[in-house]
């Protein structure tokens, strides 16, 4: 039987939800599970593999690959710029199911538009807390909060449209938005599919009523949206940060919001866990939520049973459905 190395932390092992999907694998393949953080860690096992299942550590390096002298693929749920490279100059297969998350980061940032739009948060915490009597509608309609507001027939600007920024934009479709969409890396047609219109993030920032990030976490994203960006987004805007705190100037960004004209929903932070006395978490009109856009089980599904089925293709000399190719690096994080 081919020998897989399956590395992953200890949980994945430990998780009943998971323990079908291990237990198909095992029956195909003489499977070695290990949680190996270093390279140091991994080295004794490299030699032995022949295809390796893991997450993104540790980064292989040339050395990794000298170790792994009869390794054909390997498989990763996120991959690294380093040993993407590495693979693809000793010709290992490498496959990625980064894309896996997508789907689930998608309906986080719908349902963070239509909790921002809609203030579900702020209803449910008053009504929790039993402060809730200024919130009932007593003098219809002279004392409903005009940024209370519908999704449907609103301008949205997407910035990044990857597998997510396409996923959220099938997600909106009905509620007729007028869709701009920022991505430098894209050919028109695909902006076209999407029934999106191209634009600068300028555009987007002076536009929009929402306007979401979910860029690439690549070194050419890093703050996509500057200070002076910050300040071009209209007044009672939504922003939603499904992507990376990288993306924004969030120092730039807490001074907006401290201006209270300005609504933020935030999965993302430069520090995680968020530090206790982070402004964030005070700030008027900003709502926070602790970094789940992919985190949730239908996620690892699609990733293990993505990554699984491409090694049985490789092997099996089928095409592959998550194949890493020169022409991908640039999307692929450092």
């Amino acid at each position: 039987m081919t020998k897989l190395l399956i590395n992953l932390p200890a949980p994945f092992f430990k998780a009943e939800l998971l323990k079908d999907r291990f237990d198909r694998i095992a029956q195909k393949y003489d499977v070695r599970h290990t949680s190996h953080n270093t390279q140091d860690e991994m080295a004794k096992d490299l030699p032995w593999a022949e295809a390796i299942l893991m997450w993104a550590w540790p980064v292989f390096r040339d050395i990794e690959f000298d170790l792994a002298k009869n390794l054909k693929i390997l498989a990763q749920i996120n991959s690294c710029r380093v040993t993407a490279e590495n693979a693809m100059k000793r010709g290992v297969a490498l496959s990625e199911a980064r894309h896996a998350w997508s789907p689930a980061v998608a309906e986080l940032a719908l349902a963070l538009i239509l909790g921002g739009l809609r203030r579900t948060s702020d209803f449910h915490m008053k009504m929790r807390l039993g402060q809730d009597a200024g919130i009932w509608v007593n003098h219809f309609p002279t004392d409903i909060d005009p940024t209370e507001r519908q999704l449907t027939g609103r301008t949205v600007g997407i910035v990044g449209f990857g597998a997510i920024g396409r996923r959220l934009a099938e997600l909106l479709a009905p509620f007729r938005v007028k869709l701009l969409v920022n991505d430098p890396f894209l050919p028109q047609s695909v902006f076209a599919a999407a029934h999106a219109q191209r634009a600068s993030v300028e555009d987007i920032c002076r536009e929009c009523d929402i306007v979401v990030l979910c860029a690439a976490n690549v070194p050419a994203a890093e703050k996509t949206i500057t200070a002076a960006h910050i300040q071009m987004l209209r007044k009672n805007a939504l922003l939603v940060n499904v992507g990376r705190s990288m993306l924004i100037d969030m120092p730039a960004l807490a001074r907006r919001l401290a201006q209270n004209d300005l609504i933020a929903m935030l999965d993302v932070f430069d520090n995680e866990p968020l530090e206790k006395d982070s402004p964030f978490r005070t700030l008027p009109n900003t709502y926070l939520s602790p970094h789940r856009g992919g985190g949730i089980y239908e996620s690892l599904y699609r990733a293990l049973d993505g990554l699984s089925g491409d090694i049985d293709a490789f092997f099996e000399g089928r095409e592959r459905t998550f194949t890493v190719t020169q022409d991908m690096a640039h999307c692929i994080a450092e």
